[in-house]
């Protein structure tokens, strides 16, 4: 791989794929070559990592914390190119993550270019070998490490490859029929949503734009949108609705994920004849396995979509219309550092569905979620689907609480939409809406909802609002 990778960066150089102004000016042609930029700082990368292998041993472990995109890119392919272990990291972590971190590894290089996460990473990294046994890899081959598990307050990384990850681009391809995949990037790539944006596009020999989602507004973009895939989250979603409609409007596919929009959301982007695309996957399946093709969304479908050619999904039955989603793909991980899945057994996920008669998905909520009141099952995305139908909120999240009555108490955590909130009015909008038992018991008032930059809750911070609230 070393020598065809590398060979392939090199002739990428002339058709100038990646566009990318790191001073987030205008995306225009007369900017430099970041193509070029590209391929020159990867092989300045590769001598590094040369260097290193000379020093220590032949398998390198490889930590990536770059904001700059063409500096992350240009890490990240040279650890590919050089067969090494491959660590992404976020910073934004802080302390207490990379305590979480170097427990597991004890990385040979840190490629970062902000000085202060070099810092902590060195005060930290004596402390923690002296307390735990860093792990070691016992795969034959090269991982690609991406981080998950953020808002459950443990970090993990789900083991990749090389193979799994164009296994995930072949079936985009192959679902939407197209030999070359030009995306327009909003997400970060220390992110699977942002990395696999990337990698269509380079793998497929596409374009590829980067560029912050709050930057848009303000930016002469030339591009044909309509030959352009745009990836975004429900918060952007509604950012650049707000904003630019228009703009949006021009994209050929307009894919949703991340986390679960509200209903009113999908029924503006409709409004508006925005081609979106909602789609369903994760880290651990390097991006979406099921998606919605977006003629479909427009003619009135909320579901998530048809599975795609690289996965199969059966559902293990918890009632008679839901199941628990059970995953099988080329493109899923081989397990979480640095234990391996069991090869032979399906991916379990979290996750509630039901397929209808046409073999579409849809997504019933979490099952570790799930509240059980008084003996029912309550689905908190389908109260939270009605509160947010009232328009009386700015955001909500429904999580059940211990109750000695009834086990658990429905619970719904709500920022009003005005500073003067009418919560009989809220209650009386839903009654109508939802069996009794589904209607929250208790109604929390709060200023903000705690949200990672991907627009989930985090579900540790505001179990802690809560136990304050009380």
């Amino acid at each position: 791989m070393r020598y065809e990778l590398l060979k392939y960066l090199k002739s990428s150089i002339d058709r100038d794929w990646l566009q990318y102004d790191e001073a987030e000016n205008n995306l225009q042609s007369d900017r430099q070559n970041n193509s070029q930029e590209l391929y020159q700082l990867t092989q300045v990368r590769l001598q590094q990592i040369s260097a290193s292998v000379a020093e220590r041993s032949p398998k390198l472990a490889v930590v990536i914390v770059e904001a700059n995109p063409v500096k992350f890119l240009a890490a990240f392919l040279a650890g590919v190119i050089a067969e090494v272990d491959l660590f992404i990291g976020d910073l934004a972590w802080q302390q207490r993550e990379w305590e979480q971190i170097l427990s597991l590894v004890d990385p040979d290089l840190v490629f970062t270019s902000q000085s202060t996460t070099q810092d902590l990473i060195n005060r930290i990294r004596t402390k923690v070998q002296n307390l735990t046994q860093c792990q070691s890899n016992s795969f034959e081959q090269p991982l690609i490490m991406i981080p998950t598990g953020g808002t459950s307050g443990k970090i993990r990384f789900a083991m990749h490859t090389w193979d799994t990850l164009i296994a995930s681009v072949t079936g985009w391809q192959n679902y939407f029929n197209c030999q070359k995949i030009n995306s327009f990037c909003t997400l970060p790539l220390h992110h699977v949503s942002g990395l696999m944006q990337f990698m269509r596009s380079f793998i497929t020999q596409g374009n590829l734009v980067i560029c912050p989602y709050k930057a848009v507004p303000t930016k002469q973009i030339t591009l044909n949108q309509q030959d352009y895939f745009i990836s975004l989250v429900p918060t952007q979603l509604q950012f650049l609705i707000e904003t630019v409609p228009n703009w949006l409007t021009k994209f050929g596919t307009v894919l949703l994920g991340g986390a679960p929009p509200r209903r009113s959301l999908l029924d503006t982007a409709r409004a508006y004849n925005i081609s979106l695309a909602l789609t369903y996957g994760m880290t651990e399946t390097a991006s979406g396995v099921v998606i919605l093709q977006s003629r479909d969304f427009l003619a009135g479908n909320n579901s998530s979509g048809r599975v795609l050619p690289h996965a199969q999904i059966k559902l293990k039955p918890v009632d008679k219309q839901t199941g628990l989603i059970q995953i099988n793909c080329t493109s899923l991980c081989l397990g979480y550092y640095p234990q391996p899945f069991n090869s032979s057994q399906p991916f379990v996920t979290d996750d509630l569905g039901y397929f209808d008669q046409d073999s579409y998905l849809y997504l019933v909520g979490r099952n570790s979620h799930k509240i059980i009141t008084g003996g029912e099952n309550v689905f908190p995305a389908e109260v939270e689907s009605a509160i947010w139908a009232t328009n009386l909120v700015k955001d909500v999240c429904v999580v059940g609480i211990p109750d000695q009555k009834w086990g658990q108490a429905v619970t719904a955590v709500y920022v009003p939409a005005q500073s003067k909130p009418n919560l009989a009015l809220i209650k009386e909008n839903i009654q109508s809406q939802l069996a009794a038992y589904k209607q929250p018991k208790h109604w929390i008032e709060i200023d903000s909802l705690p949200r990672n930059d991907r627009g989930k809750i985090n579900y540790q911070k505001l179990k802690a609002l809560l136990q304050f609230q009380n």
